[in-house]
């Protein structure tokens, strides 16, 4: 058997090869859509890609099955679970609990493990040359190393109303009557590693055991003695904010991600194509570190860094309707449009090198001894909301950075606008929307931590 994780720092995504090498056959769950790193890995081992699959309809990042599956000619199977409101709505083979298919000499078991989502299932696997015991399970975003999947995700991002507490249930109930009855030496391989908002304490390491998770985690002496109550409040309490692009995600992954199909090289652009293409709507990706942002800021652009919250700030702030330009070097211009394509921002027209040539006007952030002379000005606080409540300015408004392009008729035009996050560098994308869409717009620099450390230094009112 041949087994490779893919893993995606930005987004906290994990995805997975599967092969037999005696057939050539092999399986992809959960793809991305760049497809090219699972053909080159398949390639490579002398593995032909046969089937594709998934383990739910993903809300933090656009899926790579139907075009990996059109692309290499292979079986696409997906979940048949979750009622007609959860049906892929695009050309598929249906699962559900207990069928089970073959990759040549390997054993892929379905089960349905609702809870996170409705339709979600999870995958057992097992290696047959080598005996009829499973070896690992691929649980999506059900079970992770060392917590559950978040069943909240559909009222705070897809328009739900209250199906957090039936989703919480249908998780409980998926891990007495399913997980917890696996072998405890059955690997547990999960969609999301830590850092991902589809759960709150996600572990570092990529994978854990049946074993370890019964004895150790949080949540199974709960499942195992029937607190279900007790358990749905834990789970519950202190989940993160939900970028309001999941539901959008959510909708474009049951449709049906548009194929990206053989893709030309990004054009690179003169000063006077991009000045062009900004004229008739297109938006700059600045993708400069933020001090080189802050020197000389494009009129009209946005600034996310090259760096590993390229994607997650993609999808907070950009409108996957919209025309955009790469402000980046020739070298990383490709690699950051394929990222782009994790969150649906498909329409990259071309990039540009350098900004010379461009509008451009300095950007400074506001020093936090300087805060006190902008009364009058709006204080948006655009951290985390367990972070606001852990401590915030006074009178500051808390509105999450992956919420702010759905809340902009909120926000004033007729006054200052002071944006900040805990350090900085939320803040500095944020605000460099808000200046992009005409806004009268500060950043606080180093955001609440030096407003705290000033305090702590002279305290006074602001």
């Amino acid at each position: 058997m041949y087994f490779e994780r893919f893993y995606d720092p930005d987004l906290a995504q994990a995805s997975y090869l599967l092969g037999c090498q005696k057939t050539g056959e092999s399986l992809v769950i959960d793809p991305v859509r760049d497809i090219s790193i699972y053909t080159r890995a398949a390639a490579a081992q002398g593995l032909r890609i046969t089937h594709v699959t998934e383990t739910h309809i993903h809300a933090d990042y656009l899926s790579g099955s139907r075009e990996l599956a059109a692309s290499a000619g292979a079986q696409l199977l997906l979940s048949g679970e979750g009622g007609p409101e959860w049906a892929y709505a695009f050309p598929h083979t249906g699962l559900h609990h207990g069928d089970a298919f073959m990759v040549g000499n390997l054993r892929v078991e379905v089960l349905h493990t609702p809870g996170h989502t409705p339709e979600s299932v999870s995958f057992l696997l097992t290696d047959t040359p080598r005996g009829d015991m499973p070896v690992m399970v691929f649980t999506g975003d059900s079970v992770f190393v060392g917590d559950l999947g978040r069943p909240d995700l559909l009222d705070e991002a897809a328009g739900g109303v209250d199906t957090r507490y039936a989703g919480a249930r249908q998780l409980f109930a998926s891990l007495r009557d399913t997980f917890l009855t696996l072998p405890d030496f059955v690997q547990v391989w999960p969609g999301h590693g830590a850092g991902s908002a589809c759960g709150k304490a996600l572990g570092a390491v990529p994978s854990t055991t049946v074993g370890y998770e019964r004895a150790l985690s949080w949540w199974a002496p709960l499942v195992q003695t029937g607190h279900e109550q007790a358990f749905t409040d834990e789970l519950l309490s202190g989940q993160p904010d939900a970028p309001a692009y999941y539901g959008r995600m959510k909708v474009q992954n049951r449709a049906g991600p548009a194929l990206l199909g053989d893709v030309r090289p990004l054009p690179r652009l003169d000063a006077a194509t991009v000045h062009e293409r900004l004229e008739a709507g297109a938006r700059l990706i600045d993708t400069r570190p933020r001090a080189e942002h802050h020197a000389s800021a494009p009129t009209g652009s946005v600034n996310l860094p090259d760096g590993n919250t390229l994607e997650t700030w993609a999808g907070w702030l950009l409108d996957p309707a919209r025309d955009y330009v790469l402000l980046a070097t020739p070298e990383r211009a490709e690699a950051l449009r394929r990222r782009l394509w994790m969150v649906g921002i498909d329409r990259v027209v071309g990039f540009t090198a350098t900004a010379d040539g461009l509008d451009a006007q300095p950007a400074p952030p506001l020093p936090a001894s300087e805060l006190a002379r902008h009364d009058g000005a709006l204080i948006l606080d655009v951290r985390r909301k367990t972070e606001y409540d852990a401590g915030h300015l006074p009178g500051a408004r808390h509105l999450h950075a992956g919420r702010l392009p759905w809340a902009l008729d909120t926000l004033p035009r007729d006054r200052e606008i002071v944006v900040h996050c805990q350090g900085g560098a939320r803040s500095a994308a944020a605000a460099s929307l808000l200046r992009a869409e005409g806004f009268h717009v500060s950043e606080l620099a180093g955001g609440y931590d030096a407003w705290a450390a000033a305090q702590a230094r002279d305290p006074h009112p602001i």
